[in-house]
């Protein structure tokens, strides 16, 4: 079928039109050539992506959201052929598009499984797994909005805690998350709590060893495993008796522990009363939070002095946990209130970190032999916030001979891919200039690090593993000392290298960083000379003494709980 020669005149006038317009400025020129544009290709994935960028630019998130709904099923539509997809029973068959939905998401593809899902999902399936997985799809393609909306509507329609605890996580990614979350934890622990009064503190510490219980649905195969194992193999084995309470210690081989238990076949009820009997001095949770959790575990108090930490850093909303770890760095006003527990600094760090792979031979930047200059991060598409696409959209305009690399598992999916680029191109932005990778382990994982010239930190929702990997690699990471304590995570790994630049009072001075060094290549290698040395020599790698301060703080918090039981 022939194109009609005027219909691609037009499309062409409009594109031009639309390019010009958001790169002078004028969203609202630019929303006038994407309404023509979908005007004339009703049915074409990009003209609703180029739709989508409009609105961003006209700072109209709704239109924004809605263009992207449009063009996402577009592209999937375009992509049945390659799938293999069965279109009558896409149309009629909801068990057909659960299956795909599953499979597509399996395969790392959760923009297309969001498709299938929906689809499921408008043929009236309520399934609550259903349900959380749809809002997973949207979680990982970074559209938080979608996700906040599908788990919130879950935990109404099933009261059900797992699937609160889903809702819980998104909350925290919309306006106001921090308060918003707040209010819901405590309404989760209302809600599923199975409080009890705290069992009695064992005898006096004199003469035995402090017995401190873990719980984790797993550690040796999930992110607890740089920053928990070093605490496990370091625990002083004549003063602390350690207990693993874990899903499956088969998958737990190299814990450092005294003893392993499986809690898999245990309901929280089961665990508890394990715990009890154990006589857990004090009871930690690594988990919060997220999937695989036993916070109900913790509702039901089963260990005198209860702790969060490590991977969820926000408040439980449970009246019995008693403390969450942060660190110095961390502290912001207002903190305290949205917490049930009280708030502990560790001091420096609040964890200590051990790199997972062999770190890649120490190199100058990249970009002294290529000539461009790459950013990148490596974090999940979760954490990318309307502020930092526009911040990091500045930089690249800042810095003409540069490129952005965003690597994780969901940037394989070609509709998260065409997404993002066109959260970019909102902001005057060749898209082009986004490029993609998708997951690595090991040393193909070390040596993604090589082809970086400065990492960026997103913000509010910064990242942790990635910063310390991208460290112990030697390559700088910028990052924004936010307004929040989790949007301050970064600068406990950031805050003792003695660089500066690297950390960021504002989004105007992060920008400005970032394109100085961009600008400056002999600057960025002088950093990246020293930066190994420096996180190497830092308190967040050091293992031991701070495993011996955690030590003594968890004796000082055993000691006060048998004080008060005492009086």
């Amino acid at each position: 079928m022939t194109a009609d020669p005027a219909l691609l005149e037009r499309v062409s006038a409009n594109l031009a039109d639309f390019r010009a317009a958001l790169k002078d400025g004028r969203p609202a020129d630019a929303l006038i050539a994407t309404d023509r544009l979908v005007e004339d290709l009703p049915q074409s994935a990009e003209a609703w992506y180029w739709k989508a960028s409009a609105h961003i630019a006209a700072c109209d998130e709704m239109g924004a959201a809605a263009a992207f709904d449009v063009a996402n099923r577009a592209q999937v539509y375009d992509l049945f052929d390659s799938l293999q997809i069965d279109v009558q029973r896409f149309l009629k068959d909801p068990a057909y598009n659960i299956q795909i939905s599953q499979v597509a998401y399996g395969n790392k593809l959760p923009a297309v499984a969001s498709i299938f899902g929906m689809q499921a999902i408008s043929q009236g399936v309520t399934d609550p797994q259903v349900l959380v997985h749809h809002g997973l799809s949207f979680q990982h393609q970074g559209r938080m909005d979608k996700a906040f909306t599908v788990f919130r509507d879950a935990a109404s329609m099933h009261a059900h805690m797992g699937v609160m605890q889903f809702y819980l996580y998104a909350c925290f990614f919309m306006p106001n998350g921090f308060e918003l979350y707040a209010r819901e934890a405590r309404n989760w622990a209302a809600r599923f709590g199975r409080f009890a009064a705290p069992p009695m503190p064992r005898a006096p510490l004199e003469g035995r060893r402090l017995r401190i219980g873990y719980v984790a649905p797993g550690i040796m195969k999930t992110q607890l495993r740089q920053f928990l194992t070093p605490v496990l193999d370091a625990h002083d084995s004549k003063s602390v008796e350690v207990i693993l309470y874990v899903h499956n210690p088969a998958d737990e081989q190299g814990a450092t522990c005294d003893r392993m238990v499986a809690t898999g076949g245990m309901d929280d009820d089961q665990l508890t009363e394990l715990i009890r009997k154990d006589q857990v001095d004090i009871l930690i949770d690594t988990w919060g939070h997220t999937a695989g959790s036993r916070m109900g575990v913790f509702a039901r108090r089963a260990a005198p002095v209860q702790i969060a930490w490590i991977n969820f850093i926000q408040t439980t909303g449970l009246g019995t946990m008693d403390y969450v770890l942060h660190c110095d760095s961390m502290a912001a006003p207002g903190t305290d209130a949205l917490f049930s527990e009280t708030v502990f600094s560790m001091g420096a760090v609040t964890i200590p970190y051990r790199p997972s792979m062999v770190p890649a031979a120490p190199a100058p930047t990249p970009a002294l032999q290529s000539g461009v200059v790459t950013f990148a991060s490596f974090n999940h598409p979760a954490k990318f916030s309307a502020e930092t696409i526009k911040a990091w959209a500045r930089i690249l305009k800042g810095c003409d001979n540069s490129v952005l690399l965003l690597k994780y598992a969901y940037f394989n999916d070609p509709v998260i891919q065409r997404t993002f680029r066109a959260r970019f191109e909102a902001h005057g932005v060749d898209p082009e200039r986004v490029v993609f990778e998708g997951f690595s382990l090991g040393a193909e994982y070390a040596q993604s690090f090589t082809r970086i010239d400065l990492a960026l930190d997103p913000s509010p929702c910064p990242g942790g593993t990635t910063t310390c990997d991208a460290l112990a690699n030697g390559v700088p990471v910028l990052t924004l000392a936010g307004d929040n304590f989790y949007a301050r995570i970064g600068l406990q790994a950031m805050s003792y290298l003695g660089v500066p630049e690297l950390v960021a009072s504002s989004w105007d001075d992060y920008v400005e960083k970032a394109v100085g060094l961009g600008n400056d290549i002999a600057r960025l290698n002088e950093i990246r000379a020293g930066i190994r040395d420096a996180f190497e020599a830092s308190p967040i790698r050091d293992e031991q003494g701070f495993t011996r301060h955690f030590e003594t703080v968890l004796v000082d918090m055993a000691g006060r709980a048998a004080a008060v039981k005492v009086a």
